[in-house]
């Protein structure tokens, strides 16, 4: 709830400080003290328009400041805290007005902009009256209002996840389609390549084993001729040296037998000739499988091409290759996975698609249903508000699209006299009007989740026990949030909690604003005032102690 504000240099405002409390407190003075300027004021703290205008003559900056407890209003320190602002218990807005037009706006104490108030405001005061920021003026405002009215609260949270699921599966199908084409490209490329190496059959450490055997293919003719040779110089020629050797064993075997000191040299010998002759066997088994065969060598070029040409076009070597194809492998698995993710997305959406008709279905039902219900009770309390016959009609427009809200929007069309076609209330409601309706909209929806209302020209043309019944509302609705009011009706004013007189005073030949909290008596003579006018009398100030005795033993406690 707002509990000080302080003015300085708006209008014939000096400097003016006013501690608020819970309840109803009522403003109340003279035509032209400057009630409305504090209600102005307030416009300011809300982000209504600033004008060079409202700066005191002879001043060059204008500032308010408002302080608010939101102790109890988790959900505005919520917000506040999501824009950057501590989520204290007290929250200060400040505003100040130059000539110059460097206008700033403080937020607890750090700077802010008009946009981020304009969102925070509304929720700490709705001004009801002749005023830029009254929430009627605005349809937008209306849906919540009938809502709240037949408790579609469930229901619209219904609405609106289903609404946020639908517009997130469009975006995700429309995302895919977008992309098909470029990923349509992309699967050809991928299939094509990891077909050509699957074709390939390529196997790890093949391309060595075939460089090994092209070596020795391409060799044959020199390996074989070579190893025959050798097997003829030491087995098969004429003077073939196994066959040397073996006359020299026999020639050191025969002297070893004279001389056992031979012994060694001849067993030397006989192993040298037994290991040459395995080696020539060698040669010759080998020399009698080269053979040269010129299919095999180019089969080996021709499969040893194909890697070389798949090394240039996917890895260095076999194993690069394979691993490059086990990639596109699984990215390829990934599109055909994406694949039926849209399926799978598509007949969500199909299913969404049903739920959020049905949801949007009840809720126009609910919505309807209530319309007529709604009109009847604003209507009932209109009449007792002094608009006898005034229309007040709740409508539903189709909307081609859903909204986050449904499938209508909402609109009070208002007449204030009958045979007049109902029309938007920003074209056709005064501000008295205004303040008056939405007093009977808070008889019918007391609920709200703004602290503090502020009531402006409710008592426009009406008197006598309308005025009071006036009072009667305005309390009740004060039993649940703060009220603002001002009023110069003396039915209404002794049903506050708080009341606060608004005064002219000319001091060194300048005009300027003050306010006082009245006490008992101080009231009293006020609310006489307000019954007689310019000169009050003894009688006056009898019926207002009457008044407001009655009042102080009628009044319930604050909620």
């Amino acid at each position: 709830m707002l509990t000080d504000l302080t003015i300085k240099n708006v209008a014939i405002i000096d400097t003016l400080h006013i501690s608020l409390k819970p309840g109803l407190t009522v403003l109340t003075g003279e035509t032209g003290a400057g009630k409305s300027i504090i209600i102005d004021a307030v416009g300011l703290i809300m982000g209504g328009r600033a004008s060079a205008d409202l700066i005191r003559s002879g001043e060059d900056e204008a500032v308010v400041e408002a302080v608010f407890d939101v102790s109890c209003h988790p959900e505005i320190k919520a917000k506040l805290d999501a824009a950057g602002f501590a989520g204290y218990d007290e929250l200060l807005i400040k505003r100040s007005l130059t000539r110059t037009g460097k206008n700033r706006i403080f937020i607890n104490g750090s700077i802010s902009t008009l946009t981020l108030l304009s969102e925070i405001a509304p929720n700490l005061v709705n001004i009801y009256g002749q005023h830029d920021s009254q929430t009627l003026l605005k349809p937008e405002n209306h849906l919540p209002l009938l809502d709240s009215y037949c408790g579609a609260a469930g229901k619209r949270n219904e609405f609106e996840r289903l609404y946020a699921r639908l517009n997130a599966l469009r975006s995700n199908i429309a995302g895919l389609d977008s992309a098909e084409r470029e990923a349509a490209q992309r699967a050809d490329l991928l299939t094509y390549q990891s077909e050509e190496i699957a074709f390939a059959a390529l196997k790890p450490g093949e391309e060595e084993l075939l460089k090994e055997q092209r070596v020795l293919l391409a060799n044959s003719e020199k390996l074989m001729s070579g190893s025959r040779d050798a097997f003829e110089r030491l087995y098969a020629g004429d003077n073939a040296i196994l066959g040397q050797l073996q006359r020299i064993s026999g020639s050191i075997s025969e002297l070893a037998s004279t001389d056992s000191e031979l012994g060694s040299v001849a067993a030397v010998i006989e192993s040298s000739f037994l290991q040459l002759e395995d080696a020539a066997i060698t040669l010759r088994d080998y020399s009698s499988r080269i053979e040269a065969d010129p299919l095999t060598l180019q089969s080996i070029d021709d499969r040893l091409d194909i890697i070389s040409r798949l090394k240039k076009k996917y890895g260095a070597s076999i194993k690069d290759i394979l691993l490059f194809k086990a990639k596109i492998d699984e990215e390829l698995e990934q599109m055909l996975g994406v694949v039926q993710s849209r399926h799978e997305l598509e007949s969500e959406l199909i299913a969404v698609e049903a739920e959020i008709k049905q949801c949007g279905s009840d809720l126009t039902a609910m919505r309807a249903d209530a319309a007529v219900r709604l009109k009847q009770a604003l209507e009932m309390e209109a009449d007792e508000l002094a608009m006898k016959g005034a229309i007040i009609e709740p409508t539903l427009d189709l909307l081609a699209e859903p909204r986050s809200s449904g499938f209508e929007r909402v609109e009070f069309l208002f007449s204030p006299n009958p045979g007049e076609i109902p029309r938007s209330l920003a074209k056709i409601a005064s501000g008295g009007e205004l303040s008056r309706l939405m007093l009977a909209i808070k008889q019918v929806l007391p609920d709200s989740d703004v602290p503090t209302l502020v009531f402006d020209e409710v008592d426009t043309g009406i008197g006598g026990a309308t005025s009071e019944l006036v009072g009667k509302k305005l309390k009740n609705v004060a039993s649940h949030q703060q009220v603002l009011c001002i009023t110069h009706l003396p039915q209404v004013a002794v049903f506050a909690d708080q009341q606060l007189r608004v005064e002219k005073v000319v001091e060194g030949g300048r005009t300027s604003t003050r306010i006082i909290e009245l006490d008992y008596n101080q009231r009293k003579m006020e609310v006489a005032r307000m019954l007689a006018g310019t000169t009050v009398t003894e009688s006056a100030l009898k019926h207002a102690a009457e008044m407001l005795d009655v009042k102080q033993e009628s009044r319930s406690p604050l909620l």
